[in-house]
């Protein structure tokens, strides 16, 4: 399996129909404290634009409502990893990528065999309060080494000039939230990346992840 290396994070099925037609291939969804019907209608629109745009959409959290509305793809902290029913999604084929911050998180993560991992913060972010330092572009040669060949997402203070770092230093796919989401032009930022990220990206490789 391979990431696009531009993995972008958004709140709302707005952002993803505003970003995606401009070529983004590989998007999460991460929506907080809202109601199941507008969670529910928030999926669906940013299935529907995904599939027009061969996006691959990823689920943050809502992993019953993944399975309700035929996604393939979730995200899952730790906290929600302990929550969840891993058997009822993998009977479900329901792809799963999991966040790290920590040797101890990431063991929990591998003994739960996913398809990916996420090891953040690589540099202060200002997306939420962390309870952890700043990883480092240091700590990705490690994360590389002990997942093998699972694709490793970078995440935390990414911007377009740092991506190309973490992609050097062994992610697969570096994630990003702010610095395109608080751009005055959101649209030129997402070009930008699109163009920093374009040499870790096979010419004519298909973005789905079968």
């Amino acid at each position: 399996m391979k990431l696009d290396p531009f993995y972008l994070i958004v709140d709302s099925a707005e952002w993803i129909e505003r970003l995606v037609p401009l070529g983004v291939k590989l998007v999460q969804l991460r929506i907080k404290d809202r109601s199941k019907p507008v969670l529910r209608e928030e999926i669906r629109r940013s299935k529907a634009a995904c599939a027009a745009a061969a996006c691959q959409l990823i689920i943050n959290d809502y992993w019953k409502l993944a399975i309700d509305e035929g996604c393939d793809f979730i995200h899952l902290g730790q906290e929600d990893l302990m929550a969840a029913d891993l058997n009822a999604i993998r009977r479900t084929g329901l792809k799963l990528g999991l966040s790290t911050h920590d040797p101890s998180e990431l063991e929990t993560a591998l003994a739960a065999a996913p398809d990916y991992v996420a090891l953040g913060p690589v540099w202060p972010t200002i997306l939420k309060e962390m309870k952890w330092a700043p990883q480092g572009v240091e700590r990705l040669a490690d994360w590389r080494r002990r997942v093998g060949p699972m694709p490793l997402v970078a995440i935390g203070g990414i911007t377009a000039e740092r991506a190309p770092l973490v992609l050097e230093n062994g992610a697969d796919s570096a994630a990003v939230v702010t610095d395109i989401t608080r751009n005055p032009d959101p649209e030129a930022r997402t070009r930008q990346w699109l163009a920093a990220t374009a040499p870790w990206r096979s010419v004519g490789e298909t973005p789905r992840l079968a």
